[in-house]
């Protein structure tokens, strides 16, 4: 019994432990202006080769950055920018920083943040799941503008 409790307490630590897409801040405010940052690891053995970021309802982009070595492009809906996406050359056990500049919804209690991972290889890692699965989507919580 103890075996089995202490070889399922080691593959949660490893779950946790496994780095997914994460946006920082976690928290910011409705309405605000807030600069982004999604740390991109690449996991598996393949390097990755693009980023795309869905732009969640709600949120309108300001701004993007790219580091050395990457570029990034705006999709657009007319004039609304749907996506961002970032070409790169993230190699396996790297990760990199991509960063963005966003206007936060007005309401709501959370942004949910959808994010394709393009590898060379032509496969791909879709962190657009519920918390909790096996693709989540980075989350930031939305906290009152109101004072």
């Amino acid at each position: 019994m103890r075996t089995a409790f202490l070889t399922i307490a080691a593959l949660l630590v490893w779950v946790v432990a496994e780095a997914h897409v994460r946006i920082t801040p976690a928290e910011s405010k409705a309405n605000a202006t807030e600069t982004y940052s999604a740390r991109v690891p690449t996991e598996g053995k393949v390097t990755t080769a693009s980023v795309q970021l869905d732009v969640p309802d709600g949120v309108s982009i300001v701004s993007a950055s790219a580091p050395y070595g990457a570029t990034y492009e705006f999709k657009k809906d007319g004039n609304t920018i749907v996506a961002v996406v970032w070409t790169t050359d993230i190699k396996p056990g790297d990760s990199a920083l991509l960063s963005f500049v966003a206007r936060n919804p007005k309401a709501g209690d959370k942004i949910v943040w959808k994010v394709h991972q393009r590898y060379a290889d032509g496969t791909s890692s879709e962190w657009t799941g519920p918390a909790g699965s096996r693709g989540p989507a980075p989350v930031t919580k939305l906290l009152s503008s109101e004072p």
